[in-house]
């Protein structure tokens, strides 16, 4: 059984309708990758399996529990947390209340110190900077924080949206070496990333997306080496 299945799923933003009948798996200890261009549906997705936009048809099963229509909230105690795109920090607290609020929902103060300390392990740059309000760090400071506030939950899935969107290529390959570290530490991955050569390369498998559609699935090397996704998502001709 795969931890998390999507079957025939459909959203929609009002009328519009941006999902239209996605199906995929992610395996436990994977990182799976949706690539696609701007607007072909993969935030969509990861908003619709987190239950921030709920399908109105398909199931959602996580961990042999259908999940579909579960509020958003609630997903985190199940196991599911989110670094959303555009990193959604709290700009005014500082990075351990930030930290803290991905704990929220957990009364073990051991583990979440030791959790604490995970974190600052995997981005020591957090680490100087306890006591800074994380609206006034950079971005690339800002994005290892959503990603360390959302590990804070101890997911079993984390699904990471944009993680290296407006980032200069020395911080892209950072957080791409944490990605594949928490990976290696247990946390199985579900990855929006629209630079597609890095989402390729510490992937497991890749689903492409247009227009709502799953077009493409296939191992990530068998995806890098395809002319099509080459040509559309690896600028390559």
């Amino acid at each position: 059984m795969a931890l998390l299945e999507v079957e025939n799923m459909h959203s929609f933003y009002g009328h519009i309708h941006a999902l239209r009948g996605i199906s995929l798996t992610v395996e436990e200890g994977e990182v799976v990758t949706l690539i696609g261009s701007n607007g072909a549906g993969k935030t969509t997705t990861l908003r619709s399996i987190h239950g921030i936009l709920p399908p109105r048809e398909g199931r959602v099963v996580f961990r042999g529990e259908e999940i579909q229509g579960i509020p958003a909230h609630h997903m985190i105690k199940r196991g599911i947390a989110q670094s959303p795109e555009g990193r959604k920090i709290f700009h005014r607290m500082t990075v351990t209340e930030n930290l803290e609020m991905g704990a929220y929902h957990r009364n073990d103060r051991k583990e979440i110190q030791e959790d604490m300390v995970r974190v600052y392990d995997l981005f020591p740059r957090l680490k100087e900077r306890v006591k800074q309000e994380a609206g006034t760090m950079s971005g690339g400071e800002q994005q290892m924080l959503a990603i360390g506030r959302s590990l804070m939950s101890r997911p079993k899935l984390l699904l990471l949206d944009e993680p290296s969107m407006g980032l200069a290529p020395v911080l892209v390959e950072r957080i791409f070496q944490v990605i594949e570290e928490v990976n290696k530490q247990g946390t199985t991955i579900l990855l929006v990333e629209q630079n597609a050569n890095v989402a390729l390369e510490i992937a497991t498998r890749g689903y492409v997306l247009e227009t709502g559609v799953i077009v493409n699935a296939a191992p990530a090397e068998k995806l890098r080496q395809d002319p099509k996704v080459r040509e559309a998502y690896l600028g390559e001709i």
